[in-house]
């Protein structure tokens, strides 16, 4: 099974303790003529919506029984188990270099042939193959929901302080200063979870380095160093505008803690919107993609699959495994999703309705859209701890440098 296993996930994968309990093909058995599938998924978000798409599933196909596992280190936890032979048969996970690695190394579905193909969104089908690259001819997963870099913003707030939506970076600033001068926080960090850095990074980034800074980095033409210069100063610039425990506040408390009127903008995805709504029904939203130069036609909004469906080459249910994932990529289902999870659908003709994204709809509908820089960075580089250390440290040359350093140190394991 394990026909190119890379070294780079072998080394992670090895000192690395299971932290969830394996179902998967040894629990995919036939018991009481059903045929139980694993579901392993990566968003603790989207336990619920899954729970509620499960349970129609299963009513309508009896014999098939689909057990959840969302485990916290949701992609460690697959990788050890990509070394045990062990993987799910059925995976919800997102497009990032992951799921590159997993398809170059030829343990999951080659989706090619299918017909569910051609119900998705091209563009999104391009995303996921740049992922895998050349090295492995095939398509291994369904792009299913996408994702976006997002400024949520209080528009209570905004209307109080006579605010309006910057469309450049200097527009942005002035807001910024305007709210700070108010006595509000302009924007609510959580970089005490390194991750949430990276919704910062990604937007500057992609707009400022280029969504082929990746490729160009690969093949020798660019560094961090030449890249990345004005993506550090603005990052810095960022966090002059979060509140006195910036590094310090997790991403679940933050959410909460917007949620309750703290912070007039918070920079994070489109998923953490239903969180902030569970805890305050009743707050007013709006979204906008951060503009990062002062030409308003060249701010794109950061999207990327957020959620894609594959399947175990190896599972020994192939068929009900199809027909689950099948069942998924249904419009009904696809729209069930998205509504429940403020997300996008990678599939055509499923639209996302919800006024919140009112900001950016117009960069869905004009393709005024980039991907995530980061999801090309080498699996394993860890570019979320070193920039979360670079915000504490705020030495900019050294950070450029230990990023070009780490991208190589992976790059030629």
């Amino acid at each position: 099974m394990l026909k190119k296993v890379t070294a780079s996930i072998l080394s992670l994968a090895l000192g690395t303790t299971i932290l969830a309990g394996c179902g998967g093909n040894e629990g995919g058995g036939a018991e009481d003529g059903k045929v139980t599938l694993e579901l392993f998924s990566n968003k603790a978000e989207s336990i619920d919506t899954y729970k509620g798409i499960i349970a129609e599933f299963e009513e309508q196909n009896p014999d098939i029984k689909i057990k959840l596992d969302a485990p916290p280190e949701a992609e460690t936890v697959l990788k050890t188990r990509l070394t045990k032979n062990d993987l799910p048969d059925i995976m919800s996970i997102g497009g990032n270099a992951t799921y590159g690695e997993l398809g170059r190394a030829g343990v999951l579905h080659d989706f090619t042939d299918s017909e569910l193909l051609k119900s998705i969104q091209p563009s999104y089908v391009d995303m996921i193959g740049r992922l895998v690259g050349t090295e492995e001819e095939g398509v291994f997963g369904l792009p299913y929901a996408t994702n976006a870099n997002t400024v949520i913003y209080n528009k209570q707030k905004f209307e109080e302080l006579g605010l309006e939506v910057p469309k450049t970076w200097d527009e942005f600033i002035a807001i910024l200063d305007k709210a700070k001068a108010a006595g509000e926080i302009p924007i609510y960090f959580t970089l005490k979870d390194a991750w949430t850095g990276m919704i910062s990074w990604n937007s500057l980034g992609a707009n400022i380095a280029g969504e082929d800074f990746a490729e160009k980095k690969t093949a020798g033409d660019t560094t961090f160093v030449k890249s990345y210069d004005e993506v550090a100063d603005k990052m810095l610039t960022l966090t002059e505008y979060g509140h006195k425990d910036n590094m310090g506040v997790a991403y679940g408390d933050g959410n909460n803690a917007f949620a309750s009127g703290k912070g007039v903008m918070y920079i994070q995805g489109n998923w953490a919107i239903p969180e902030i709504v569970k805890a305050s029904p009743d707050i007013e939203l709006g979204t906008f993609a951060m503009p990062v130069t002062n030409d308003p036609a060249q701010n794109k909004l950061v999207s990327g699959v957020d959620v894609l469906l594959t399947m175990s080459e190896e599972t020994d249910h192939k068929e009900e495994a199809m027909k689950f994932i099948e069942f998924m990529m249904n419009k009904d289902t696809s729209k069930r999703y998205i509504d429940e999870q403020k997300a996008f659908s990678a599939i055509e003709e499923v639209f996302q309705e919800d006024p919140v994204f009112e900001g950016i709809k117009t960069n869905f509908e004009t393709g005024a859209i980039t991907s995530f820089p980061d999801h090309y960075y080498p699996a394993g580089m860890g570019a979320e701890n070193l920039v979360q250390e670079f915000l504490i440290e705020k030495k900019k040359e050294p950070f450029l440098k230990k990023l070009d350093s780490e991208w190589e140190k992976v790059q030629n394991r």
